[in-house]
């Protein structure tokens, strides 16, 4: 009897034992899910509707706790042997570990505390959720309106981090926040069926009934005029009476509270490398040497031969080359796109499912924001792509920019790489978290150079338009550094940008007011870019004949975001294959 016992102790604890392969299941599902409970309005935007009733937790509290959960997940993936994994599996854990480390890293500086920008913070994420959130049946508005009621709470926990921030050292610069108590401000109304809250209740869909639409409507309108905006209201007084007086005079993020060592972290994030700010900054004033021989030869052909700051003002001032209304700029923009489209399959042989949109930037955030940008979309929500076009000083947004803004927002970049990440076939962390910023912007960078052989630079003033935006990426590189570790102001960031680009003013105001509000994140395009181009020339140098545009470019987009050492080992794994393809 005992002998049969303990066989049955050895089978059983045999069976508990699981493997390697096993363990690292269990923690792709236990940090997902984790993902999820943390990230309520995500979670429903991805069509996890367990949460829809919860706001995320701003407390630091919450924050410091979500870091402890991430070393945690961090210990956990450092004790599978990776050796012991299949190829693929190896790969799904190096990523995830970085994504947990870069977090686990990050919180350890007081810079955690600092949860809104110079143009966005949670009151912004807020005002989208009327865009970004599903409205189709009776339990979509139901958990809208739970979270309309519960959007105070979440915004003085926000204001008891940034309290705390404050307390401590770690505010953002006075010379960035012109202007922010407006993307505050928009959503104050005195009527709440004027706010931007009530977009959802503006028709009813078929699958809600009459009374239940009656009924929550009032709902809505009444968690808007008691909660909601007098919680923007209590925001505001903070941000003018706490915050505002105490904004940094330096502009440099090493005048912070271990500053230095958080600007070389965000550095390395960003980069996915170990470049030093010293290696970047030189790399980007070299960088800038070559784009300026470029707009030299550019401005020739224009009949500026000599004058290329001549052809650049004439670029930034003729009104021919504006829009003359908002409407016309969308027109434009929406054409561009078009014409791309019909580009899209001779480069690439697969292309995304999900469609994409051209709408405005909010009329709440576009006063100082950027030119445009891109929203992602979401296929499980039913929610298109969104390429924002910012509508405000026209006679700042010139037309010959077009082509290079929307093949980098929309086709073949941000949309097409983000949309097809989303349909891959890997754990969903890396269909929607492990975004890295070297590829993600390298790749829209690197996606504006494709508007050479699709025909769409057909004019100087295009051409040149192109040659700007790269040398906009290019002195990224030297004002980020400059501005952040070697003490340069804002003055002499702008007159870099203003001397070796053709952005316009306003244009370079906001994007300056940007790097110093968000230290490292503009140093990732153009070391992307210049990777993905390197990686290129190999493959072409390599495969000769052999080489495909539509697979290289197909297996560089068939991973998803990846650090650069990871993209390197997947293109040259592509070229191994041609080869032995014969």
């Amino acid at each position: 009897m005992r002998f049969v016992l303990a066989v049955l102790a050895l089978l059983w604890a045999g069976a508990a034992v699981a493997t390697p392969a096993q363990d690292f299941q269990a923690l792709l599902a236990d940090h997902w899910a984790w993902v999820l409970r943390n990230n309520p309005e995500f979670a429903t935007q991805l069509g996890e509707r367990a949460y829809d009733d919860r706001l995320s937790d701003l407390s630091l509290a919450h924050i410091d706790a979500s870091a402890r959960d991430a070393a945690g997940f961090l210990a956990r993936a450092d004790a599978i042997p990776a050796q012991a994994l299949s190829p693929a599996d190896a790969l799904n854990r190096d990523i995830l570990r970085r994504v947990l480390a870069r977090e686990v890293e990050g919180a350890r500086f007081g810079q955690r505390a600092m949860i809104f920008g110079n143009r966005s913070g949670w009151h912004t994420n807020a005002a989208g959720w009327p865009d970004t959130l599903p409205f189709y049946g009776l339990a979509d508005y139901r958990s809208y309106v739970a979270r309309l009621k519960a959007y105070p709470a979440q915004n003085a926990a926000g204001i008891e981090t940034v309290r705390w921030a404050v307390a401590h050292g770690f505010v953002l610069p006075c010379a960035a926040m012109g202007g922010f108590e407006k993307t505050i401000q928009g959503e104050i109304v005195g009527d709440p069926d004027a706010s931007d809250f009530m977009k959802p209740f503006a028709h009813r869909p078929a699958a809600v009934g009459e009374n239940d639409w009656a009924a929550l409507r009032g709902e809505a309108r009444a968690a808007i005029r008691d909660g909601v905006i007098p919680a923007y209201r209590a925001f505001l007084r903070f941000y003018t009476a706490d915050y505002a007086p105490h904004c940094r005079r330096e502009i440099g993020a090493s005048a912070l509270p271990d500053g230095a060592a958080w600007y070389a972290f965000l550095a390395r994030q960003e980069t996915t490398t170990d470049l030093t700010p010293a290696q970047i900054h030189a790399l980007g004033l070299s960088e800038v040497a070559r784009i300026r021989a470029e707009m030299e030869q550019v401005a020739a052909r224009a009949g500026f031969a000599g004058d290329r700051k001549g052809f650049v003002a004439r670029l930034r001032t003729d009104p021919e080359y504006f829009p003359r209304s908002g409407d016309d700029l969308i027109a434009a923009a929406s054409v561009m796109t078009k014409r791309i489209d019909g580009e899209m399959p001779k480069y690439f042989g697969r292309l995304p499912r999900l469609p994409y949109t051209v709408k405005p930037v909010p009329d709440a955030t576009a006063d100082g924001t950027t030119t445009a940008y891109y929203e992602p979309g979401s296929p499980e929500s039913g929610r298109a792509g969104v390429y924002r076009v910012n509508l405000t000083h026209l006679d700042q947004r010139p037309l010959w920019e077009l082509p290079s803004l929307t093949l980098h927002e929309a086709v073949p970049g941000h949309h097409n790489q983000i949309a097809l990440q989303q349909e891959l076939d890997y754990p969903l962390f890396r269909r929607h978290i492990a975004y890295f910023t070297a590829f993600t912007e390298g790749w829209g960078l690197y996606s504006e150079r494709l508007g050479i052989p699709m025909g769409l630079y057909d004019t100087p003033e295009r051409d040149m338009g192109r040659l700007s935006y790269e040398m906009w990426r290019a002195c990224r590189l030297v004002v980020d550094t400059g501005m952040h570790t070697m003490g340069m102001s804002k003055a002499q960031a702008i007159a870099f940008m203003a001397d070796n680009t053709a952005l316009t003013p306003a244009n370079i105001e906001a994007e300056v007011n940007r790097y110093i509000a968000g230290p490292g994140q503009a140093l990732a395009y153009k070391i992307g870019e210049l990777r993905i181009r390197s990686l290129r020339a190999e493959a072409e140098q390599a495969l000769g004949p052999k080489f495909d545009i539509r697979g290289f470019h197909d297996a560089v987009l068939g991973q998803g975001s990846v650090p650069m050492d990871v993209l390197e080992r997947q293109v040259r794994a592509w070229i191994a294959a041609r080869r032995a393809a014969g």
